[in-house]
């Protein structure tokens, strides 16, 4: 069955142990809005929280699940290693440089990385993180930063930015991107560790910064053991749930075993994994985040979906207030 070819990255989902300081770091520091505070529908007694541009657009969202016991992520392959977000050009990386050195975040300098001027730097729970300017992009479109934010607009988040997987066969990964998910493979640029297979670069649709992967063979570390910092799964686009149906079908036929069709009632969702264990979502563009809250009160609720709001008393009162 013919399908549209996926536009880009939806949402990256990782994992934080204090859902409270970790919407310090996102909103705070980082200047990015809560769009949707609700809970992991798989586990409603604990949160899940969405942060994006102004209206959580598709391609902004870096979400985290909490998880209070999650021990520290001893880093290895078959992960998704590093998440980017995107500014708008190579002046907000030099304002976002002095606000790190001001707040105390750990960082690098501004570099240059596969030809994009960046800063590599980490979350209190040591996600791998890197800002990305896209002075020089074209490509999938970014989003527009919260005005109300903690960060001025002119130097705010604009959405994601490449996302990194490590693996130790990367071929395995390779054909999933191109054969099934229908990625191009467009250039390569060497590692950082000496001694390694140069970084392969794929990208979908329109291209750019908002829909690269960037895919590293490692054959010298242990397979990476997830905790708090870590990332759960990458979601990628689909333009609404016709599409996705199309796209079950074609994984169906792929031989992938996989979640089938899941309602997470703010877009439609199917899971698989790829035989290096790297978790892919695919997920729908809509019907998104207003659906129950006003786009001028995102975040400000604890929100749930449908079949979680009988049970609201009973979730609220096991989660610990986020203010």
């Amino acid at each position: 069955m013919e399908v549209k070819a996926i536009k880009g990255h939806h949402h990256v989902s990782a994992i934080t142990a204090n859902a409270r300081k970790n919407l310090d770091f996102y909103t705070g520091v980082l200047g990015m809005r809560l769009v949707k505070k609700t809970v992991n529908q798989d586990d409603p007694s604990v949160y899940h929280l969405f942060y994006a541009d102004e209206r959580g657009n598709p391609g902004t969202d870096f979400t985290f699940f909490e998880i209070p016991p999650a021990a520290r992520t001893h880093y290895g392959t078959n992960s998704i290693s590093m998440t980017s977000l995107r500014v708008k050009d190579d002046q907000a990386l030099a304002y976002w440089e002095d606000r790190f050195r001001q707040l105390g975040v750990e960082h690098e300098s501004i570099s240059v990385f596969t030809g994009r001027a960046s800063i590599s730097f980490r979350d209190p729970e040591g996600q791998r993180l890197m800002l990305v300017s896209d002075e020089e992009n074209t490509g999938v479109s970014g989003g527009v930063p919260w005005e109300k934010a903690s960060v001025p607009a002119r130097f705010g988040i604009t959405g994601l930015g490449p996302v990194q997987l490590t693996v130790s066969r990367s071929e395995r990964t390779a054909r999933v991107l191109t054969e099934i998910l229908g990625y191009r493979e467009t250039r390569s640029f060497p590692s950082m560790v000496d001694g390694q297979e140069d970084i392969r670069v794929f990208e979908t649709g329109e291209g750019g910064t908002g829909s690269e992967i960037f895919l590293e063979e490692r054959k010298d570390l242990p397979g990476e053991r997830p905790g708090r910092g870590s990332v759960h799964h990458l979601a990628l686009r689909v333009e609404d749930e016709a599409e996705l149906r199309k796209w079950m079908e074609r994984i169906d036929k792929s031989g992938y075993a996989n979640s089938g069709f899941v309602d997470r009632y703010y877009f439609k969702s199917l899971y698989f994994r790829d035989p290096n264990g790297i978790l892919f979502e695919l997920a729908t563009d809509g019907p998104g985040f207003d659906q129950d809250e006003g786009l001028e009160s995102l975040g400000e609720s604890l929100a749930l979906p449908p079949h979680l709001e009988p049970r609201r008393n009973e979730i609220e009162q096991s989660l610990k207030p986020l203010s």
